[in-house]
């Protein structure tokens, strides 16, 4: 897979490639990355990618045509290796990332993630180059890099071989639409409370079912909208009911 960044700040990159399970990934091969600037394709001896919005206002907006030279940059390349870009601009207004979307993306060859800054980017330049807008949550940041590096990295950790254990995709939190169990570790007893008996007993049926019934008690405490659209069988409402 490959990640092609349009950003004005490549080095917040370098935290996400040098280290963890997304710095292995890249050592491994299992995904490319590449950072391109916009200011590398500004006309103008002030490499300037920004200006005033017209009809007034605070802040600056990106301007189009440095963004899209970046993009005819990134399109030429992937051609000469039969690649079509599919680009993502990070915004409020787009599509709540989740964990759907996630596995989606996951499928594909190439992203070219647009991290924009300022007050935002020309519109004419998102409608005619932008595929989707995604967005991490009702809430403002100062640029897409988050966004892009928070895509990045869910997104490796769907890339076969890219886990130590690959089960670890499998049990994460969303797979089947629930929050994760609570987990616990040595020692036994800290500061007087002990580790739940069953996860003790080596009864691996019993350890199953008392983690779905957390699951589904942690979500229908702390999400039931997710509960609400994933609904639920007769056995887990019985689970969750105590009438196990």
């Amino acid at each position: 897979m490959r990640f092609d960044v349009v950003t004005l700040f490549p080095g917040l990159f370098d935290a996400l490639l040098d280290f963890g399970i997304s710095g292995r990934a890249l050592d491994r091969g299992l995904f490319r990355f590449k950072a391109w600037n916009p200011r590398d394709f500004a006309t103008d001896n002030y490499r300037t990618v920004d200006d005033r919005p017209y009809g007034g206002g605070p802040g600056m907006v990106m301007l189009a045509e440095p963004l899209d030279a970046a993009l005819d940059a990134i399109e030429t390349e992937l051609r000469q290796v039969a690649i079509a870009s599919h680009v993502i601009y990070f915004t409020p207004r787009g599509r709540p990332l989740d964990h759907a979307k996630v596995v989606e993306l996951a499928g594909r060859p190439e992203l070219t993630l647009i991290a924009g800054r300022y007050e935002g980017v020309d519109e004419r330049f998102l409608r005619r180059r932008v595929h989707e807008e995604i967005s991490l949550g009702d809430f403002v940041l100062s640029g897409g890099e988050i966004p892009a590096l928070a895509v990045m990295d869910a997104v490796i950790r769907q890339l076969p071989g890219s886990l130590n254990n690959a089960d670890s995709a499998v049990q994460e939190s969303f797979v089947d639409g629930l929050l994760d169990a609570p987990c616990y570790t040595r020692p036994e007893i800290y500061r007087d409370e002990a580790v739940p008996e069953v996860l003790m007993s080596g009864n691996h049926k019993a350890i199953e079912r008392w983690r779905l019934k957390q699951r589904l008690k942690l979500t229908a405490e702390r999400r039931p909208d997710l509960l609400e659209k994933r609904g639920m069988s007769r056995a887990e409402k019985d689970l969750l009911d105590g009438k196990d």
